[in-house]
C-alpha cells in the first residue's frame, strides 16, 4: 500500500513537468506517476462511500497536489480551481500561513475539550465578533455549515419556546435532520420525512419570478408580502425563526433585491422570530465583506458560518449569536455540545485567515476583481452568447444561467435533470476540464467561485475557457 500524499507547498507550478507531490515519507514524485494514481483509485472504489452519488456510477478524479488556485491530477494535468473545492477554498489550496498555523498548533496544543478556555480558540472568537455587525458578540463553535444551523434553529426555539421554521425554496442548508428538511432543493426529497416543523416559502428570483414582478424593487415587495402571507397561514405565533442564505448560493447566487433583506429583517421584529442568516458559503470574504449581511446593512439574531473561516483546513463552523439570544442562557443551560466544538488544530487557521486577510487586503482585492474583472467580462460574454440567459452575482461568487430558448428561458436542461437529459451541461463541464478549468456545475448553472487569492491573471483566463465553452451550450439553443 503506497504513503497518503501530503501536497508540496512552495515549489509547484502550473507547468504540468514540474509538478510534484511529496509522500508521508518526505520523499518527492514527479508527475505523472500512474503508479500512484492507479493505488488511489483502487482504495478508493473498493473502500470509499462518496456523498449524494450512486456509486457504481461514478469515477472520481485522484488529486495529487494543490497550490493557489491550481490542483494536480497524477497524469500532471493542471486544473485552475474556479470553484474553490465547494466553496470553501477561499484562501487557495496549501495557504503556507495556514499550513504553519496547523503545524505550530499541533506542536503545542493538538486539542482540549470545549469547557475548558483555549487562547487560539479564543481569540477566533473574539475576531469573529468584531466583524459581526451589531451586538453578535458570541461564537458557538460546531464542525461545519450543517450543524451550524442545526444549532441555531435549536436556539431559536429555545429562546422562542416555538417549533416551526421558514425556509426558502431554492437553498440548502446541509445534510443533517433538521439541515436537510430546510433545504429547499431536491437532496430534500430522498430524506423525508425528517423534521416535520418546517414550512418552506418562495424567495425573489428576479429572472424566473414567482411574483410576476417588473423591477427588482417590485421583485421585493411581492416576495416580502408572499413570506407574511405564508407567516399568517403558517400561524406567527408558531414559528420560531426564519433561516435563508443571505446570498443564495448552490441554487443559483440569487443575490437579494433591494430592499428584501431590511423586509425580512422587519417582518421576524413584527412577529418575534428569530432571523438566522445562513453565511456558511459567503462569509468570510467570497463577495468582498467578512459576512455578506454587512454589504445589505442588515443585522440577524444569528449566523451560522463554515468554510471560508479556515478555508476547510480542518472542518469548522458555527453560530455568532445576538445578545437577546445569548443572554437567554445566562441562566438556562444550553442544550447542546459536540467534543471537537472549537478544536484547537481547526481554530489556529481560522486565526491566520483574519491575519492574511488583514495583511493582504483580501476584501479589498475581491470587490475590485469582482467589479472591474469579473462582471464586466461576464456582461461580455452573455452579449456573446445566445445560450447564456443571466449572469448575476457579488464579488468573486457568480452564476451564469444557461438556456435553451433565449425568448421562453426554458432552461439549457430541466430541473434536477440527470442522464441523458443533463448531457447538455456536462458537455460544457468537460469542454471546462479540458481546457484546464474545474468548473461548478449545478442543473442549468455555471458558477464563477474561485479561490479569492487567484491572480488577475489566472482569473481573465479561467473566463476565457468559460467564454469558449460556450461554445458548445450555443450548439443546443434552438
Amino acid at each position: 500500500m503506497t504513503d497518503t500524499l501530503i501536497p508540496e507547498t512552495q515549489t509547484q507550478t502550473a507547468d504540468a513537468a514540474t509538478a510534484s507531490f511529496v509522500d508521508r515519507a518526505g520523499a518527492r514524485h514527479p508527475l505523472p506517476d500512474t503508479a500512484a494514481e492507479a493505488q488511489v483509485r483502487a482504495d478508493d472504489r473498493a473502500h470509499v462511500f462518496h456523498s449524494w452519488s450512486a456509486q457504481a456510477l461514478i469515477d472520481p478524479l485522484p488529486i495529487a497536489a494543490g497550490e493557489a488556485s491550481t490542483f494536480w491530477d497524477y497524469q500532471g494535468n493542471a486544473y485552475l480551481d474556479f470553484s474553490s473545492q465547494l466553496v470553501n477554498l477561499n484562501l487557495g489550496h496549501q495557504h503556507p500561513d495556514l499550513v504553519a498555523a496547523i503545524q505550530q498548533q499541533a506542536g503545542r496544543l493538538a486539542t482540549i475539550q470545549p469547557s475548558m478556555a483555549n487562547d487560539v480558540r479564543g481569540e477566533l472568537a473574539r475576531r469573529i465578533a468584531e466583524v459581526a455587525p451589531g451586538d453578535l458578540d458570541k461564537v458557538f463553535f460546531t464542525n461545519g455549515g450543517a450543524d451550524a444551523n442545526e444549532y441555531a434553529v435549536r436556539m431559536a426555539r429555545a429562546v422562542t419556546g416555538r417549533r416551526k421554521v421558514l425556509s426558502m425554496y431554492r437553498s440548502y442548508h446541509g445534510g443533517t435532520a433538521t439541515a436537510i428538511s430546510l433545504t429547499g432543493d431536491p437532496r430534500r426529497w430522498a430524506n423525508e420525512p425528517s423534521d416535520g416543523s418546517v414550512a418552506h416559502f418562495m424567495g425573489p428570483y428576479a429572472y424566473r419570478s414567482s411574483f410576476h414582478a417588473d423591477s427588482p424593487e417590485q421583485e421585493a415587495e411581492r416576495a416580502l408580502a408572499h413570506l407574511e402571507q405564508v407567516i399568517t397561514l403558517e400561524g406567527a405565533n408558531t414559528i420560531a425563526a426564519i433561516i435563508l442564505e443571505t446570498i443564495v448560493g448552490t441554487n443559483g447566487v440569487l443575490v437579494p433585491p433591494p430592499g428584501y433583506l431590511e423586509g425580512v429583517r422587519a417582518l421576524a421584529d413584527k412577529y418575534g422570530i428569530v432571523y438566522i442568516a445562513d453565511e456558511v458559503m459567503v462569509g468570510f470574504g467570497r463577495v468582498g465583506e467578512w459576512f455578506a449581511v454587512n454589504h445589505f446593512g442588515v443585522t440577524p439574531d444569528l449566523i451560522t458560518f463554515a468554510k471560508g473561516v479556515n478555508s476547510g483546513y480542518a472542518p469548522l463552523g458555527g453560530v455568532v449569536i445576538s445578545k437577546r439570544i445569548a443572554e437567554h442562557f445566562d441562566t438556562v443551560a444550553f442544550a447542546g455540545g459536540l467534543t471537537y466544538s472549537g478544536h484547537p488544530l481547526a481554530c489556529a487557521p481560522g486565526v491566520a485567515t483574519f491575519e492574511v486577510f488583514e495583511r493582504d487586503g483580501i476584501l479589498e482585492r475581491v470587490r475590485d476583481l469582482g467589479s472591474r474583472v469579473v462582471e464586466p467580462r461576464l456582461r461580455e460574454i452573455a452579449a456573446k452568447h445566445p445560450s447564456v440567459g443571466e449572469v448575476r452575482g457579488l464579488g468573486l461568487f457568480w452564476a451564469i444561467e444557461l438556456v435553451k430558448d433565449p425568448a421562453t428561458r426554458e432552461p439549457l436542461v430541466p430541473f434536477n435533470a440527470g442522464g441523458a437529459d443533463a448531457a447538455p451541461m456536462g458537455a460544457v463541464a468537460a469542454a471546462c476540464k479540458q481546457a484546464g478549468l474545474w468548473p461548478f456545475v449545478h442543473f442549468n448553472r455555471l458558477h464563477v467561485a474561485p479561490p479569492l487569492v487567484i491572480t488577475e491573471e489566472e482569473l481573465r483566463r479561467g473566463l476565457d475557457i468559460i467564454d469558449e465553452a460556450l461554445t458548445v451550450a450555443d450548439t443546443y439553443v434552438v
